[in-house]
């Protein structure tokens, strides 16, 4: 019996995956085919796979060209699948010529004729997001840059109504249009990325839900209780998306930690210490303005994020002591949280430092990862017995921008809200800012 294999993606299934599976089939008498996993596609850098792993599955077993399907998880395993089930002849696409070559030293390589003028990303940016900016920061330059990772986002334009420096200078960035009214801005775009100070957020916000736009908006969400609750009901009503962008809520490390510490490998968690601080030095000032005050507001959406991840947003209460400048702004903040049956701890600071890591103790090991842990690549798990401490990797590309683009992205495009960082989650951080 002559056995084939093939790999792919297989999202948004269309003619050109049929006809490669067809001709695969022809190839020999038993066709296996390895369809990537979600974890896979993110470490390998592709962020905008639209069908889930199951649909996709599905997809290719309604071929009936399938004798077996399998889940390729990791880098490498080509090798392992063609010598575990005794493949003679690898096969995949012609636009990969030359790319498997390596893989002839174990079994045949065929380049099979791709179909022309369908692709999964030809119908992927067929459903493009036009995003325009509403704000000027430091932050944007790397939301343009971050957002060129991710197909199916188009960043077309930028508003801004506020005295920035920032303004004129992405006046130079290729591609982007500086408009000059709400109205013009709204005119070709689906969604705003929103980076604008604190004090101005309600405001905008509102704006732009109702004029039907879905909004990213940049870190720190500081309204109050009933603030939220309006913008909640507002894009409810107007069916649109909102985010905060707390780009390690969206970045893949961050929730495997997440599910691992939760799954009880650490026993149950007693407490959760998260630093993050920065010295700001002559960027003092401009820090205070964008966040509209200091260590608290420019920095614990980060920690609260871990503290609400691991330990819930049922807290008991929270404390404060902070280290103030002569203007009577936090320069460097420990908090305290309170949980029934835990307790959380962060040093935050905009002109101080200390390391930061993050630290999850259990009453069975803990989990340490090294600074600077909310972009997070590497963590470890440690018990009283050395020799069952274990390490885990993960890729984090860029500046991170890009996992939440891809998430805003992919909750537009399917019209449900992100279960990476829910509403409810969005609004505890901003209770604990206050």
């Amino acid at each position: 019996m002559k056995k084939i294999i093939t790999y792919g993606t297989y999202d948004l299934f269309h003619e050109g995956h049929y006809n490669l599976l067809k001709n695969a089939k022809a190839l020999g008498d038993y066709l296996i085919v390895g369809i990537t996993s979600s974890d896979f596609d993110k470490n390998r850098g592709k962020l905008n796979v639209r069908d889930s792993l199951m649909t996709r599955i599905k997809h290719v077993e309604e071929t009936g060209f399938a004798d077996e399907v399998i889940v390729e998880e990791y880098f490498g395993q080509k090798i392992d699948d063609i010598k575990k089930y005794n493949i003679d002849v690898f096969t995949v696409g012609s636009d990969w010529t030359g790319h498997f070559d390596y893989l002839n030293e174990y079994c045949e390589v065929i380049y099979l004729p791709r179909t022309k003028g369908v692709s999964s990303t030809i119908l992927r940016n067929q459903n493009t997001v036009k995003i325009g900016i509403w704000g000027a920061e430091q932050i944007t330059f790397r939301f343009i840059d971050e957002a060129k990772f991710v197909s199916g986002i188009e960043v077309s334009c930028l508003y801004v109504d506020y005295d920035t420096s920032y303004k004129s200078e992405l006046l130079y960035v290729d591609g982007l249009e500086l408009v000059d009214s709400e109205e013009e801005f709204f005119k070709n775009i689906d969604a705003v990325y929103l980076s604008v100070p604190p004090v101005n957020q309600y405001t905008v916000i509102k704006r732009i839900l109702n004029h039907g736009k879905h909004i990213l908006c940049e870190f720190p969400v500081l309204m109050n209780k009933e603030e939220l609750q309006n913008i909640r009901e507002l894009a409810s009503q107007k069916h649109c998306i909102f985010m905060e962008g707390i780009k390690t809520a969206y970045t893949p490390a961050f929730g495997k930690l997440v599910s691992l510490a939760k799954s009880g490998i650490i026993g149950n968690i007693i407490s959760v210490d998260a630093n993050f601080t920065q010295i700001n030095g002559n960027n003092l000032l401009k820090q205070i303005r964008i966040a509209n005050g200091g260590s608290v507001n420019a920095l614990a959406s980060y920690p609260f994020l871990a503290f609400i991840k691991l330990l819930g947003t049922d807290y008991l209460d929270i404390q404060y002591f902070s280290r103030k400048n002569v203007d009577n702004i936090d320069i460097f903040t420990k908090i305290l949280v309170r949980y029934p049956k835990g307790i959380a701890s962060s040093e935050v600071a905009i002109n101080a430092k200390s390391e930061g890591t993050l630290t999850i103790a259990g009453d069975k090991g803990y989990i340490y990862v090294p600074a600077p842990w909310w972009k997070t690549e590497y963590f470890e798990v440690r018990f009283e017995n050395v020799n069952d401490n274990r390490k885990y990797f993960y890729k984090f590309d860029g500046d991170g921008l890009r996992y939440e683009i891809a998430e805003f992205g992919r909750c537009i495009l399917n019209k449900t809200e992100s279960i990476l960082l829910t509403f409810e989650e969005i609004s505890c951080i901003a209770a604990l800012n206050r």
